[in-house]
């Protein structure tokens, strides 16, 4: 079967920064800004991007492009032969079906907040907190203690976003994630704005906070919890480790240079991150709410700030959450994208019929997540307190992802693997940035070794988590 092409490197840009940008960037890099130190912290972790993002991002794209396939194949057609790095194909396919197996979930939350903005369902908040405070937990507890709301937001998700696939890569995936990646990036212009132009007194304290570094704030917290929760952050910002990055490689042509291509797609996902703290934190510092509460505080926070801002929740939560709910589903579209790429390289399937049978088996998969908020609560698999969905996460975040990485890193660098002549052959074929020949001994040896000690420490603070209740 013939392999697809972008139609143009504007939509190869866009939907891979898509796929990067998801709920990890616009709903958990405000607060995480917020609890550790604002602008030092910011500082930190575009230094371990740079670091390490982008030369794995780079090698996993070579890899999609080298051998014109998704990570179901791509190993089999570069590898040498008599070995078996093919094998981690399993493992990064089932990291894709894991994904969206809770991510769908929760895009569906974001559906139901931009209907519930749109609705004026916080408009009659007032303007005491204490009061709104447990009718903006109602409305949050009430949708997630419902099997049949989250099945119906779920299925809407999944529905949607195997349609968009099955119309083809240029005329599906290509044109929608354009547009939604074009409007997502006005409506945070517009947040951001409306933002930094608050007129209460907090909103200049909450604009220092997040530009103005001060990294006496980092030792609140401690200088190596941070550290690490930078290095974690920038990790996983850009969804690499489990072939999301080397499907879309598979679609382009060898006119440019990898690491250039990296190096725009993280500047593309790092501003919309930048910009989605930029609306949250002067804001909450406006409003004398601290920006790192947590999780919760996008749909358990932020509606108080936005109805106390004018206009209300009708106008800003709803292009709030219409923001959210585009960075989530461009997400959910690229690992759908990659999901349907597996059969069609394996089993060389339709695209329609890889779409379809995916999109029932996405619908089964996703039955766990939803129900672990409501008939399946007492399953409490990391502790007390936590869901099916948090172990799923677990699984993806502290373990795939990290562990992919580095397989991806040792496939590129080993003799026994591609090896290195081979990427930089990849790498910098065509025009515009190099990948420096001399960062061999780092992608060789340094890089593969911090990845895998990242594992261990994210692994060990778990384990001392759940033990410690």
């Amino acid at each position: 079967m013939k392999r697809e092409n972008f139609a143009s490197r504007l939509g190869f840009i866009l939907i891979s920064a898509g796929c990067a940008i998801g709920l990890g960037n616009v709903w958990r890099f405000p607060y995480i800004v917020g609890k550790y130190g604002g602008a030092a912290f910011i500082l930190i972790y575009v230094a371990f991007l740079l670091i390490f993002g982008l030369p794995i991002m780079a090698m996993e794209f070579s890899v999609g492009r080298a051998s014109k396939k998704s990570i179901a194949t791509s190993f089999n057609e570069l590898e040498p032969r008599g070995t078996k790095w093919h094998w981690f194909s399993k493992f990064g396919m089932a990291g894709n079906y894991l994904l969206v197996m809770f991510y769908t979930t929760v895009t569906g939350w974001m559906l139901a907040y931009f209907f519930k903005m749109m609705k004026g369902d916080f408009a009659s908040l007032g303007q005491n907190a204490a009061e709104a405070q447990p009718i903006i937990n109602a409305q949050f507890d009430n949708m997630v203690s419902s099997p049949v709301i989250l099945t119906v937001l779920m299925v809407i998700i999944v529905v949607a976003g195997f349609l968009v696939c099955s119309l083809g890569l240029q005329n599906g995936v290509e044109k929608i994630t354009k547009v939604m990646m074009i409007a997502l990036l006005a409506i945070i212009s517009v947040l951001a704005v409306r933002s930094v132009t608050l007129p209460q007194a907090g909103t200049v304290e909450g604009i220092k906070y997040y530009l103005v570094p001060d990294f006496g704030k980092m030792s609140e917290n401690g200088i190596g919890e941070v550290i690490f929760a930078a290095l974690g952050q920038a990790f996983f910002t850009l969804s690499i480790g489990m072939g999301s990055m080397a499907i879309f490689g598979s679609y382009i042509s060898r006119d440019r240079r990898l690491l250039g291509e990296s190096v725009t797609i993280a500047a593309l996902d790092t501003f919309v991150a930048f910009m989605a703290g930029l609306i949250v934190i002067p804001a909450c510092f406006a409003f004398g709410i601290h920006p790192g509460e947590g999780s919760s505080l996008v749909f358990k926070t932020l509606p108080y700030v936005f109805e106390s801002m004018p206009g209300g929740t009708r106008v800003w939560g709803t292009l709030f959450f219409l923001f959210m709910l585009f960075a989530a589903f461009s997400t959910v579209i690229g690992v759908f994208e990659n999901i349907v790429s597996f059969q069609m390289d394996l089993k060389g399937w339709s695209r329609r019929k890889s779409s379809l049978v995916n999109m029932v088996a996405i619908i089964v998969l996703s039955m766990p997540c939803v129900l672990g908020f409501n008939v399946l609560s007492g399953f409490n698999p990391l502790g007390e307190g936590s869901v099916i969905l948090d172990l799923e996460d677990f699984i993806i975040s502290n373990n795939i992802l990290p562990l992919g990485s580095a397989v991806y890193v040792l496939f590129c660098t080993s003799k026994k693997g591609w090896g290195y002549d081979n990427f930089m052959e990849e790498v910098n074929a065509g025009r515009g940035m190099r990948f420096p020949k001399w960062l061999g001994l780092y992608s060789k040896y340094i890089l593969p070794i911090a990845i895998i000690l990242f594992w261990a420490q994210g692994i060990i603070t778990k384990i001392i988590s759940i033990v410690n209740g």
